[in-house]
């Protein structure tokens, strides 16, 4: 084909698809004014900024170099931060990814497509609520004293647990709790993607003897594969995002140990404090993002070199 077919080709394809192109641009618009833009700032993270002085580019800032990074590795609690931040991030992916999966699996067993849309929606509903109101909602159901799970508990002759107050409990809540909220949404992926694997592979299977189990096991598991490598690869980039909203809401200095995590101490030393450490908080970002970058390179290579998979 020459350059001009091939250029002929092009132009028929803008032509058919154009719409598509012309539905991209707010969302363009929007990742470039709140994503893009603010990446100026980070020049704040090599800075001693004071707002007093101005603004970062006006000059006037003295340079930090990296003296930022230095403090914040040098803090005391820096590397138990980061410790917990892997843990509960870790816990969060792993856990909800195999809940994800397992219960998309039993779900598409529901013959009756009544029951199954009525069971997917009830497990897809709390993805809706915002940790605001969950976890309202958690405090008072985790209640050591008054807890619907203590008092039944109780009811046994059980000891009574204090998941929110205890620092053993509290990282074990925190991914629990998170993977209830968000499990349906990983279902309803998982479910779209089995409703897109050919039948006749079923019937093929079913044909050579092979039961439900063996169907599962041997066609609508690799039928998942590559969305399950696609969200491993797009979940490397959340490893150093342990949930802000959650445990900013539910935390308390009790369980600081184990809860306290990256997001967390950005906060507090950036406007949680009596002197806000602007600079500070944008070196954390900085390095959260820097490692979530190559977190993301890492797994994206071995996903193509192992399974063969490209995105684009």
């Amino acid at each position: 084909m020459t350059l001009r077919e091939t250029g002929k080709l092009h132009k028929i394809s803008i032509k058919k698809t154009w719409p598509l192109h012309v539905m991209l641009i707010p969302g363009v618009i929007l990742i470039f004014v709140f994503s893009y833009i603010p990446m100026a700032g980070i020049v704040m993270a090599f800075q001693k900024y004071r707002p007093v002085m101005g603004p970062w580019w006006g000059g006037k800032q003295a340079w930090a170099g990296l003296d930022n990074f230095r403090f914040v590795l040098s803090l005391p609690n820096s590397m138990n931060v980061l410790r917990n931040t892997l843990v509960i991030a870790i816990g969060k992916i792993v856990l909800g990814t195999l809940v994800s999966i397992i219960f998309a699996l039993l779900l598409n067993e529901i013959r009756l497509r009544a029951v199954r849309r009525a069971v997917q929606t009830i497990v897809y509903f709390p993805h809706f609520l915002s940790w605001i109101i969950l976890s309202g909602i958690l405090i008072d159901f985790l209640s050591q004293e008054t807890g619907l799970i203590n008092m039944a508990l109780r009811s046994m002759g059980v000891p009574t647990v204090s998941f929110l107050m205890d620092a053993r409990w509290f990282p074990i809540t925190m991914i629990v709790t998170d993977v209830w909220k968000g499990f349906g949404f990983g279902t309803v992926i998982y479910m779209a993607t089995i409703a897109s694997i050919d039948p006749t592979l079923y019937e093929a299977a079913a044909i050579d003897g092979a039961g439900r189990w063996k169907q599962a096991v041997h066609v609508t598991l690799p039928g998942l594969q590559m969305i399950i490598i696609l969200l491993a690869v797009l979940n490397m980039g959340n490893i150093l995002n342990a949930g802000f909203d959650q445990i900013f809401n539910m935390y308390n200095t009790q369980v600081f140990s184990t809860g306290d995590i990256i997001d967390t101490l950005v906060y507090r030393l950036s406007i949680g404090s009596g002197t806000p450490q602007y600079s500070l908080a944008t070196a954390i970002g900085l390095f959260k993002s820097a490692v979530s970058m190559i977190l993301i390179a890492t797994t994206y290579y071995i996903a193509y070199k192992k399974f063969d998979y490209t995105i684009f």
